[in-house]
């Protein structure tokens, strides 16, 4: 048998081998540097995903079982919990939401109502039309432009947040709710755009979409069958994002005096960040300071923390404000 016949049946051995002991490469092996793993085929006669850990530490080369409550990292039911597999210092697979949670850390819902990195829940008033600085860190900005209303009687708006803007690199990666008269479920009212170009997030197969850039990975995963994603940014950051109306109900305990042509499609979003430094600014960045201390009010109804002044930037694609630390390379296209 001559050398290249040899090494042909070898790479076939070898392949064949990887099948029968049920080891698969992850295509969606986990994003922190810190918790890396490969997918194996579900434990034999159940569901149950398992993976093989690849962090270095104790819990290197160990296989970690996904709960039987939540068997796949992805479930095809989108309100079913999904296994998080952590192989750093925990060493666990756990359950855990694919949807933003307005009361957890690192949270941005409702009008718009913050849970810090410190656990304190507050609002940020902001202006309809108007841009602020979330996040600003040496190697990340997230800015958030707000839309609102402003009924008869009224000194300041009601606002939300409709669209976010992530900026790391040389890149802006941009999520936004459309305006939307009348609100559908089923209907499609996220927007993507990855340096100004449309993104289009796939609904079959992994439903997700990826790109490496500069060694660094984004991923935008469905989570639902519309108007729902998980977004990775390789080392820096994570989130769980959702488009989501104003309804009827809401508009009137709220008093909103909403105009009925108008939805008011805004996003919720939770945050998991990674990296950041002690110096990091933002109106949610800010809560992630080792020894930070809100100056919130608490046990009040609607704590507010101020600071309009020093986030506003001059567009969502901008860096700047008076406090911001994020410098991009190089400018990238405006949308």
């Amino acid at each position: 048998m001559g050398p290249r016949k040899a090494f042909i049946l070898l790479a076939i051995l070898l392949v064949f081998i990887s099948v029968e002991t049920g080891s698969v490469q992850a295509q969606g092996s986990g994003k922190d540097p810190a918790n890396k793993y490969d997918v194996k085929k579900p434990l034999p006669g159940t569901t149950q995903v398992r993976a093989v850990c690849k962090t270095k530490g104790e819990c290197f080369n160990t296989t970690l079982t996904c709960p039987s409550q939540c068997p796949d990292r992805k479930p095809k039911d989108n309100n079913s919990k999904g296994c998080f597999i952590n192989c750093g210092s925990k060493c666990e697979a756990t359950c855990k939401n694919r949807k933003p949670k307005c009361d957890g850390f690192g949270s941005l819902c409702y009008d718009p109502r913050f849970v810090g990195g410190d656990g304190v829940m507050f609002y940020f008033h902001g202006a309809k039309g108007s841009d602020f600085a979330v996040v600003s860190d040496n190697n990340l900005q997230i800015n958030a432009h707000f839309i609102g209303s402003r009924p008869a009687g009224r000194t300041r708006d009601y606002t939300w947040v409709q669209a976010l803007s992530v900026m790391f690199d040389t890149h802006t990666l941009v999520l936004a709710a459309k305006r939307v008269t009348k609100w559908d479920d089923k209907v499609e009212s996220l927007t993507v755009k990855w340096d100004g170009e449309d993104v289009s997030i796939p609904t079959d197969g992994e439903a997700e979409w990826r790109i490496m850039s500069q060694q660094r990975e984004v991923v935008i995963e469905r989570t639902d069958e519309t108007n729902s994603v998980k977004v990775t940014v390789d080392g820096l950051v994570e989130l769980n994002l959702r488009v989501t109306p104003i309804g009827e109900k809401e508009n009137k305990v709220h008093n909103y005096q909403l105009p009925s042509d108008d939805a008011f499609a805004h996003l919720e979003t939770q945050f998991r960040f990674f990296n950041l430094s002690d110096l990091v600014e933002g109106i949610l960045g800010k809560t992630y300071r080792t020894g930070y201390v809100s100056p919130v009010k608490r046990g009040v109804p609607m704590p507010m923390m101020g600071g309009e002044d020093k986030y506003q930037t001059p567009s969502l694609y901008s860096p700047v404000c008076k406090v911001c630390r994020f410098q991009r390379e190089s400018a990238v296209a405006t949308l």
